[in-house]
């Protein structure tokens, strides 16, 4: 009888010292902050939504690889686009869309744009100053301006810098956000872009993918619902998604986050139009993104994230989620690659010390992307008997988009949109129009203008955020899944945490005891140790 209640009191001082070591450790209960407990959010186990993983196709990166890189450069970039240089946008607001008659002008306070005062900037920036660089000796009566304001190499139709209806736009002053801009208006623009200028590859893009389906342009209808039981059977306009409640709808949209939905390896679209229209996708994703993380709640009057809003955009379109890293990616690469020209690139802020300051941002935003390999490899393009004409197609098309810009009916959108696609053509007219040789400021001072440089650096900072608001989502939504405990179900919790580590500890010393050294106890141990 000593034997087993001294055999007791062993056990009880052990499970006590269990419990007092478990209490003590950092990961549990801490003097400072008992009452909180750090949740580990969105494990890195493949399994997380809105987090791809894998091999970005047609780039020479991962995802993982995209989201270290933007992680690291994102700060830099954000700095970079608040310097005096890079705030400041030069555009033409009100030119005519010169594809259709377009009434659909919004009225909302929220799409106006406000303009800056040109007495406020460099006068290397004026207007008369521009005026006087493009006059002709043939006199101010002769003017090519008018007639043709792009070069061969350019991707863009670019608005007429002496136009006396540009003018100048703090970006600061005006953020891409939600505007209330929507209807048949939007829908067309969208439309002309997918339908018209994309390939005719957009149903080929979203085969095989049940959530899969463009704007404007309606998927293929898929055989089966069953990998999609949460999604509504119609999605168009106007009608939203319901978001998986539960891991178990979740896990249906998971799967497809897994493996790339579009059959992008069919020989029937070749590279360069896979890239065009992924292009384009990755641009109008990151814009709903961007809507979608500036949302106006009618409700409570304030701006702020709105899940709803992202999961419906892009959360059960996969395609569109990964088209945001691979547009990311190519820009990336175009970035990196201005690194010469840009080192010797006269800012003319007006201010020497703020012009040398903005080169040593610049210098230090792409020193930070040479060191990861590179996201894109341009030399794989246009290759081969038809590359000419591939090129030729491809360029012209995206200045047709660039050309769609302006027939966007709300000014804030019509701003971003055509800043974002002059950066994009940009990127493209840095990686594709010239030799590398020709990346150099010395001898080709003229490769970008003012306008061109600030587009393509706004543009990589409003993917970059697309790809932060990216995870600001996936937390919400992790959120959503897993509500927050009370603080007495989270006290519970630990304490349940602790008992199972008791246990096990009983567990393992009852099995020495009667195993290894032979000592048969009472009954009661054996019942208390046996359901564990």
């Amino acid at each position: 009888m000593k034997t087993g209640v001294g055999l007791y009191t062993l056990l009880s001082l052990f499970c006590y010292s269990v419990l007092v070591s478990c209490s003590s450790s950092p990961s549990q209960f801490s003097s400072e902050d008992s009452q909180h407990f750090v949740q580990d959010v969105l494990e890195s186990d493949g399994k997380d939504y809105c987090k791809p993983y894998g091999q970005i196709r047609d780039t020479c990166c991962d995802y993982q690889s995209v989201e270290s890189i933007q992680g690291d450069t994102f700060p830099k970039v954000e700095a970079l686009v608040k310097s005096k240089f890079f705030k400041y946008y030069k555009l033409n607001l009100w030119r005519e869309c010169p594809f259709w008659n377009d009434d659909g002008l919004c009225m909302n306070r929220d799409c106006s744009v406000e303009t800056t005062d040109e007495s406020l900037l460099p006068e290397e920036w004026r207007q008369e100053a521009l005026g006087a660089i493009q006059m002709s000796p043939r006199g101010s009566a002769f003017q090519p301006f008018k007639v043709c304001t792009y070069k061969d190499q350019d991707f863009c139709v670019a608005d007429d810098p002496t136009d006396k209806d540009v003018v100048y736009v703090n970006l600061l002053d005006n953020p891409e956000r939600f505007t209330g801009y929507t209807g048949p208006s939007a829908a067309n623009v969208w439309k002309a872009i997918y339908e018209e200028n994309c390939f005719n590859i957009v149903h080929k893009m979203a085969e095989g993918c049940p959530t899969c389906s463009t704007p404007a342009v309606a998927a293929p209808a898929s055989k089966s619902s069953s990998s999609a039981p949460f999604l509504s059977s119609s999605t168009t306009a106007g009608q939203l998604a319901s978001i998986p409640s539960n891991k178990a709808q979740l896990s249906a949209l998971l799967h497809t986050l897994a493996d790339t939905p579009d059959d992008t390896d069919n020989d029937e679209v070749c590279l360069e139009k896979r890239v065009y229209y992924r292009l384009i996708s990755g641009l109008h994703s990151s814009i709903s993104i961007h809507i979608c993380d500036e949302y106006f709640d009618r409700t409570t009057g304030k701006w702020g994230p709105n899940l709803e809003c992202f999961v419906n955009r892009i959360g059960v379109h996969p395609e569109r989620l990964q088209n945001i890293y691979f547009t990311y990616a190519l820009v990336l690469r175009a970035v990196t690659k201005l690194d010469d020209y840009l080192a010797q690139y006269p800012f003319q802020t007006g201010d020497v010390a703020e012009d040398e300051h903005t080169r040593g941002l610049i210098h230090d935003l792409i020193t930070s992307t040479k060191e990861c390999p590179a996201t894109f490899d341009e030399n794989t393009m246009f290759k081969g008997a038809d590359a000419r004409s591939l090129y030729v197609e491809f360029r012209d098309h995206f200045r047709n988009v660039s050309r769609i810009m302006d027939c966007v009916g709300c000014e804030k959108c019509r701003l971003w949109g055509k800043l974002q696609t002059t950066g994009l053509g940009t990127a493209l007219k840095v990686l594709f129009a010239y030799e590398d040789k020709s990346l150099s400021y010395p001898s080709n001072p003229n490769l970008l203008n003012h306008n061109e440089i600030v587009a393509l650096f706004n543009t990589l900072n409003r993917l970059s955020e697309s790809l932060e608001a990216i995870q600001k989502f996936r937390k919400m939504y992790y959120e959503r899944l897993h509500p927050p405990m009370s603080i007495m179900q989270k006290v519970m919790a630990q304490l349940e945490k602790v008992k199972s580590q008791c246990h096990h500890g009983i567990k393992v010393i009852v099995d020495k005891l009667t195993n290894e050294w032979g000592l048969a106890l009472p009954s009661f141990i054996h019942n208390l140790v046996g359901p564990l």
